[in-house]
This record gives structure tokens, sequence and C-alpha cells, in this order.
């Protein structure tokens, strides 16, 4: 069992063979159901399942880690603490934490896993790559000042579990991160009043720089800064939000100044050289 789990680590870090390392894991767990499970031969098994999700992450085959684990295990609480971080870890870091809500829950619940060494990381983590993704505060504040938390948080990581639970509720019922869903929000616009005070002094400020100085000139600089400037007045702004008409006439009206100041010589010039 050794030398299956060695191979299966050479393949996998060495070969980059991940679907190699893989098949040997699932060969040498099959293998190992039939034999007696003592102590030693569980921690071949979840050394081997460590390796098989590692190997399934990598393959891109992350929707079959679960149940693959549960082939090995059978029961959601049999499962090892490592192999149960691990899980909460990849499906949080793919997007699906949901696929772990029941499988944490049942696990976190079981009587005799609370003695296991790693029963409060699992804690941790089902909470913070869990709960509070999927916005479950009811029981992430159960989680915290229930059983479960009164056996493996302290005080104080109980006060900072309740305070990232408490800003996530109050995300959830705020108003819309998408400004076009309530523009007229009063914490909204007022602090798009502050940005775009913040960018009509810095445009004039560029205006003053940039463009008064030395103005005859027909420079890349200036086209450079001008498309900037055009690119943030009409990529970056939406112009059917209401609260943003007085934005653009602003820009548009300094705009303008710095169109004037940059190209007036030239057409001046130019009208000038027709003339004569």
């Amino acid at each position: 069992m050794l030398n299956m789990l060695e191979a299966a680590a050479e393949q996998m870090v060495v070969h980059r063979d991940f679907q190699a390392a893989f098949d040997t894991c699932d060969r040498s767990l099959q293998s190992l159901c039939v034999e007696a499970e003592d102590s030693r031969s569980a921690e071949f098994k979840a050394g081997l399942c460590i390796l098989g999700i590692q190997a399934l992450a990598e393959l891109n085959r992350w929707p079959g880690v679960l149940p693959w684990v549960l082939q090995q295990y059978e029961q959601q609480e049999d499962i090892p603490a490592k192999i149960m971080q691990m899980c909460i870890l990849l499906y949080s870091k793919v997007g699906e934490p949901a696929v772990m809500q029941e499988a944490a829950r049942v696990w976190l619940h079981c009587p005799s896993n609370s003695k296991a060494s790693g029963f409060a990381t699992v804690a941790e983590l089902y909470l913070l790559h869990v709960l509070v993704p999927l916005g479950q505060t009811d029981e992430a504040r159960e989680l915290v000042v229930g059983e479960v938390g009164g056996r493996t948080f302290t005080e104080d990581q109980r006060q900072t579990a309740l305070d990232v639970v408490d800003e996530r509720e109050r995300q959830n019922l705020g108003p819309p991160l998408n400004p076009g869903c309530n523009p007229n929000s009063p914490h909204s616009v007022s602090n798009k009043g502050a940005v775009v005070h913040k960018l009509i002094a810095m445009l004039r400020f560029l205006h003053q720089k940039l463009f008064m100085t030395g103005s005859g000139s027909f420079s890349l600089r200036r086209i450079f800064v001008a498309a900037v400037l055009l690119y943030m007045l009409l990529l970056r702004m939406d112009p059917a939000l209401p609260s943003s008409f007085l934005w653009i006439s602003k820009l548009v009206e300094l705009l303008k100044q710095m169109w004037s100041t940059m190209f007036a010589p030239y057409y001046h010039s130019l009208t000038q050289s027709k003339g004569l």
C-alpha cells in the first residue's frame, strides 16, 4: 500500500500524469476495502483519497470529487477532517459551495467527529466558505452560538464570526450593487457626487498642465489624453442613467474647453492659410 501511495504521488508530482495518478489511487482503494481496516490502513486510505481529489481537480473533474469520496467512506460523517476540509475549499474555489452544505452539516453534528483534531478547522471553513457565501446567515449564527461553536470557537472568535455574519446580512438587506437598479439612492448619489468632483478636479489639472502651456503644438500626447477622456466619458459611464446627466453635462463642458484649447490654434492657422 505504501508503494502504491508513492507511485501515485510520483505520477502526479513528477510526471504530471493526473489520470494515471487517479487510476492508481482508485485501484489501491478498491483493494484496500477488502482488507481489515485499522489505523494504519485508515491513514493510507486518507492519503490515497487526498491524492485522488487533487488528481480529479487537475483533470477539471471536480463535480465527481464528493461522489467519489462517498464511494470510499459511504457515510458523510465518516469522512476524515482533512478530506472534508479539502472538499469544502475545492467546491468553494469553483463557485459551488452549496454542494458541501449538507455533507458538512452532517459531519459537524456527528458527536464522534467533535473530538477530531481538524474539527475546528472544518467548522471555520464551513462558516466562511459555505454558509456566508450562500447567505445562510441564520444557520451561520446558529453554528457560532450553538453547540458546535461553543466547543469550537473562543469568545473572541465567536464575536469575530458574528461580525462577519452580520456584515453579510447587511449586504443581503442593503441596496443592490448595480447602480442601475436604484439610481436615486441617496447613498449612491452622494458617492457618485464625490467621485465626479474628484474626476473633474483631475481633468482641470490635466487641462491646465497639458493644454494651457504650449497650446500651439499639435502633439501626440494631447491626442492620447483626449482619447482617454473620451473613453472615460463614453464607455465608463452609462448615459441612460438619470444620475449621469449632470456628470455628462459638466464633463462635456470641460471637454469642449479642452478641445478648443487643443485644436483652436490649429484651425485658426488653417483658416488663415486658406484665406491667403
